[in-house]
């Protein structure tokens, strides 16, 4: 089989086995192929997480492509069609764990790198820099990864200006959706206090399953907010609710409840989690509550990198991209507080964490020309401004 170059990088990727927050060595080949293209590279381990930081240049605004290298779990085996770790080609697609999600995308970068790098219009990148954060715990608890690597490059006073996400944002075609920002997420679980007793003596006992049913209705009833012209109204989902002690006539003595907000820039986490406490207080629930934040929501205003990623998109496939805020979280959300421009523009998510993921073999070299085009226009743009 006669393989083109990003085709067989991302093949090699995928055949290292990088369940979070474990790398594989995957960093190490991508290092190998930046450094003969001129980067500098930085491998940022922290706890047991790699990280590498990657940059090549000395002037210009600096434009990173960023993406992860962890994969999840692959379950069973056995139930997989192509070994997950095999990276075979069946027919157009590849398959894989980490295909879409997101080896192909990492590959892409890596060989629109080399192109432009390497094409007649190098001289272009004399006056943009460009980087690469790539960790190893996207998929995991995002605490030793991005994140840390974020908090390194501002107090070394390192500022990233573009940023270009891999995550896999494109629905039925390749290009056909982009991230331009994401939602919060607001995490928390309610313990709702009562006194354990006999089902046939409820006098003597309070029953915290009848205590939080009422302050459950009225918080999954709530108008949280209206959302606005670039995010939908914020929502919250109580997605786990435990309690009893197993048999059929004990009161328990408490219930347990999980619920995350996903929530606009309509509305603020402080403010979420005050409401919510104020329905527990009017409720007359004794309670105690743990809250995570796992990310303020961001937008990415109109400017260079959506023109860029927007008009290349339209330029490669003819398409008009959706520029939505929609779906989980990504590390954009720690790259995004430090005034860079983020945009998500990756493959197809229609199998990302499934049994039998995989990405058609004709969308990762179509992305690898996508991001090829996007910093050749930013790149030009840079350039003109410089010489008018």
């Amino acid at each position: 089989m006669n393989e083109s170059p990003t085709l067989a990088l991302a093949r090699q990727l995928i055949q290292r086995p990088s369940v979070t927050p474990l790398d594989g060595d995957c960093q190490q080949i991508m290092r190998e192929r930046l450094e003969r293209l001129g980067f500098e590279c930085e491998s940022l381990r922290f706890d047991d997480v790699d990280n590498l930081w990657a940059v090549r240049g000395s002037q210009g605004p600096l434009f990173v492509f960023a993406g992860h290298t962890d994969v999840v779990p692959v379950g069973s085996e056995s139930d997989w069609s192509h070994p997950p770790f095999a990276a075979e080609v069946d027919g157009d697609y590849l398959h894989g764990r980490g295909a879409a999600d997101m080896k192909g995308s990492l590959a892409a970068m890596i060989t629109a790198c080399e192109a432009a790098l390497t094409g007649p219009e190098a001289g272009l990148f004399e006056t943009l820099r460009l980087g690469f954060l790539i960790t190893s715990d996207e998929e995991g608890i995002a605490k030793h990864g991005t994140r840390r690597v974020m908090e390194t490059l501002n107090q070394r006073g390192e500022k990233i200006d573009y940023c270009l996400v891999g995550e896999p944002s494109s629905d039925k075609r390749l290009g056909d959706t982009i991230r331009i920002g994401r939602r919060g997420s607001l995490s928390a679980k309610l313990r709702v206090k009562g006194v354990q007793g006999h089902v046939a003596y409820p006098q003597l006992a309070v029953n915290p399953i009848h205590k939080a049913m009422p302050a459950l209705a009225q918080l999954s009833a709530e108008n949280w907010d209206a959302g606005n012209e670039a995010f939908p109204p914020t929502t919250l989902q109580i997605s786990n609710i435990a309690a009893g002690t197993g048999a059929n006539n004990v009161i328990p003595p408490v219930c347990e409840v999980d619920f995350n907000f996903r929530f606009s820039t309509e509305s603020c986490h402080e403010d979420l989690q005050s409401r919510a406490q104020a329905i527990f207080a009017a409720n007359d629930l004794n309670y105690d509550i743990d809250w995570h934040l796992s990310g303020e929501p961001f937008l990415t205003q109109p400017g260079l990198l959506r023109d860029a990623v927007t008009r290349t998109i339209r330029e490669h496939t003819g398409l008009d991209t959706d520029q939505s805020t929609a779906g989980g979280t990504s590390d954009g959300r720690f790259i995004a507080p430090s005034g860079a421009e983020v945009v998500e523009l990756g493959p197809r998510n229609a199998t990302i964490h499934q049994v039998d993921e995989c990405v058609a073999i004709a969308d990762i070299e179509k992305l690898s020309e996508l991001y090829a085009g996007v910093i050749h226009f930013i790149a030009k743009k840079i350039a003109n401004q410089l010489s008018g």
